[in-house]
């Protein structure tokens, strides 16, 4: 992977060697999800057994019987997972950050690039912490209204 030798795909580098740990990861949740259908994946209107004539098509909900049953519902399941993803990638972002200012060791370029990644990812937590605090307002505002 010669084009990625350079300072400008560096990034790009890093996900090539280590992408086996991403397809490890889309594996993992793979047989989960599998393993949650009770391995048996997709049996049929029938179960699978061949037999049956008749075929009935049922939309259910992907969220579950207990998910998302309209609009607002949808938009606070979308932030929880946000919220779930987000907060430890906030979190190992102020350690990375940490280890960017111990690294630095004085150097004024080192601890400017220390200070931006802190910047961007306080103002990331924001936007993350800001988003569920927003869509709860709305939505209790809303409540209050249909009241």
């Amino acid at each position: 992977m010669k084009i990625f030798k350079t300072k400008k795909y560096s990034i790009l580098s890093n996900i090539a060697k280590f992408s086996f740990v991403f397809i490890f990861a889309f594996m993992l949740i793979g047989s989960i999800v599998f393993a949650a259908d009770g391995g048996n994946g997709n049996a049929g209107a029938d179960g699978g057994n061949g037999n049956g004539t008749s075929v009935s098509v049922k939309i259910e909900n992907p969220l579950g019987p207990n998910g998302a049953q309209d609009l607002p519902g949808l938009i606070k399941e979308i932030l929880k997972i946000v919220m779930l993803i987000g907060v430890p990638i906030v979190t190992l972002s102020i350690i990375y950050t940490g280890f960017l200012f111990v690294k630095a060791q004085g150097n004024p370029e080192q601890i400017t690039k220390a200070k931006g990644a802190l910047t961007y990812t306080l103002i990331g937590a924001a936007l993350l912490l800001g988003a569920f605090v927003i869509s709860s307002a709305i939505k209790s505002t809303v409540d209050e209204i249909i009241k």
